[in-house]
Parts: structure tokens; C-alpha cells; sequence
């Protein structure tokens, strides 16, 4: 039983990782329809952000905090540039803007091997997110801990998800944010400027992808191809908690996250992947609007 919860422990940390990951996603793909290739590259910039910060303050504990707030900023800036120059010529067009934002996203990948090498670098976590805690103790030497890392992200993740979710509903940038996605003509007729809008939703959509990247140092190495290997799992959380929708993320991300380390209890991690995709796969031909569909005032 001890192994059972540990185990739906690792999930909830794992959908915590994928949220954090979704999260900017379900902003610039969910609420404005685009296909943004390049959102995995945001997240590579957070993560280097905290590589280079720490170049500079050698206190791991406040270069992470100071790397928080920064990799906001810089991943909100690339983005910001890529919707000037290219993605609002474009919000008619979904394919295109995959196409475009998968050579930026090539283009980012390359930049990053000539700034910082090929090989993947490491990052220090601070002494106090590198032990664990003790959740429950058996007395069989089968405690159920968790790591102080994972506890980190996960509060991290909720955080995000409370800012975002207040940020939509009581702040004018909010309001204006989902009159745009429910019919941008009529908002554009209201005097809402939807091109200032769009360029802020996909200012606050990259900057969450930064404060992804800086949690994944807590996890991982960081490498020039690091967001190709999550933008996938972060399109199918978008997908199939449905687009536009934040509350279908949130919940798609912890269930996919329970489910693979449930699984990944019995198999390995790789079948276990490939059980989660027929998943997906099986449950978006049931319901391919996803697990909740965004309502608009739209007449087309």
C-alpha cells in the first residue's frame, strides 16, 4: 500500500511538471489559436536563464528565486518578438503558424548550441529542495517520501495556476483577454485593441513557459533540445483537457501524470508511454472536443 501512494505521489509531481509545462500553452494555442512550435524553445530559454544567473550569484537558493521572475521576463520578451514579427500575420492561419514557429524553433535550438555548447549543462539546487520529507513511516523501511524538489514544483504549478486563473477573471487584461477569444470582430467594434491584447496573452502565455523551463533544472540537465522532447506532452494536456480550456489542463495534467506512474509501477516507463498515447488517442475519438469545450459568441 506504501508503494501504491508513493507511486500516485510520483504522478502528481509528474502532472505538476506537465501543468507548468501546459500551462503558458493553453494561453497562446488554447485562447488564440496558435500552433506554436516553438513554446519548448520559451521553456529551454527559463532553463538557461537560471544556468546563467547562477554564473553570476553563486547562491543557488537566491539564484533560483532571482531566476524566477527573470526567465519570466526573457521568455516573455522572445515571445513578444515572435508574435510582432510573425504570428500576427497569421491568427487566420493555424498551419502556418506551426510551419513559421517550427523553424523558429530550429533557429533557437542552433542559437543555443553556439551560446552554450551541445552538450547539456547542470544547474545547483538549493540544500533545501535537494532532500526529501517523510510523509507516512511504515516501520518496514517502505516510508512514503517525497522529494523536496517535486513539493517545490508542485506549489510552483498551483501558484501559477492561481495567478493565471485570477489574473483572467478580475483584472481588465483579463477581461479583455477573454472577450478577444470569445469574438475578437465584436471586440474590435467595442474598441478593445486586440493586437495589444493578443501581444500581451502571448507575453503571460511565454513567460509561464520560462517559469517551466526554471523548475525542469530542479529535474533534469539543460540541453539545446530539451523542449522538443516536452512540447508533445504539453500540446496533448492542451488537447485533451480542451482548447481554451485552463480548469480541462489542470485536471488533464494530473491525470496523465497519476496514470503514467501508475502504469510505470507494472511495465516500464516506455510502455507506459505508449499506454497513455492510445489513451489520448482512444478517448479524443470518443470526445475529440476534448474534456471541455470553450464557449464563444461566435456566429460562424
Amino acid at each position: 500500500m506504501t508503494l501504491v501512494f508513493s507511486q500516485l505521489f510520483t504522478g502528481i509531481s509528474i502532472g505538476a511538471v506537465l501543468l507548468l509545462i501546459a500551462l503558458g500553452l493553453s494561453l497562446t494555442f488554447g485562447q488564440m489559436n496558435v500552433i506554436n512550435m516553438a513554446h519548448g524553445e520559451f521553456i529551454m530559454a527559463g532553463a538557461y536563464t537560471v544556468y546563467v544567473v547562477q554564473q553570476i550569484i553563486t547562491n543557488a537558493g537566491v539564484s533560483l528565486l532571482v531566476a524566477l521572475p527573470v526567465a519570466f521576463l526573457v521568455a516573455g520578451a522572445m515571445g513578444v518578438v515572435l508574435e510582432f514579427l510573425l504570428i500576427r500575420r497569421l491568427y487566420t492561419r493555424p498551419l502556418d503558424t506551426l510551419l513559421v514557429t517550427w523553424g523558429v524553433a530550429l533557429i533557437l535550438q542552433q542559437l543555443a548550441r553556439d551560446i552554450f555548447g551541445a552538450p547539456n549543462v547542470q544547474t545547483r539546487a538549493p540544500d533545501l529542495l535537494t532532500g526529501s520529507i517523510t510523509i507516512f513511516s511504515s516501520g518496514d523501511g517502505n516510508d512514503l517520501m517525497v522529494a523536496n524538489s517535486r513539493l517545490f514544483i508542485l506549489t510552483l504549478a498551483l501558484l501559477a495556476v492561481a495567478a493565471l486563473t485570477l489574473g483572467l477573471r478580475m483584472t481588465p487584461l483579463g477581461r479583455r483577454i477573454r472577450a478577444v477569444v470569445q469574438n475578437r470582430d465584436l471586440a474590435a467594434a467595442s474598441g478593445i485593441a486586440t493586437g495589444r491584447v493578443d501581444r500581451m496573452t502571448f507575453f503571460i502565455g511565454s513567460g509561464l513557459a520560462g517559469i517551466a523551463g526554471v523548475a525542469l533544472t530542479l529535474v533534469g540537465p539543460i540541453g539545446p533540445t530539451m523542449g522538443t522532447n516536452i512540447i508533445i506532452d504539453a500540446f496533448l494536456v492542451v488537447v485533451v483537457g480542451g482548447i481554451g480550456q485552463l480548469k480541462g489542463t489542470v485536471i488533464v495534467a494530473f491525470a496523465l501524470g497519476m496514470m503514467q506512474s501508475l502504469v510505470e509501477y507494472s511495465t516500464t516507463i516506455s510502455v507506459a508511454k505508449v499506454l497513455v498515447f492510445l489513451t489520448i488517442v482512444a478517448f479524443l475519438q470518443w470526445r475529440p472536443q476534448g474534456l471541455f469545450t470553450l464557449r464563444t459568441r461566435s456566429l460562424a
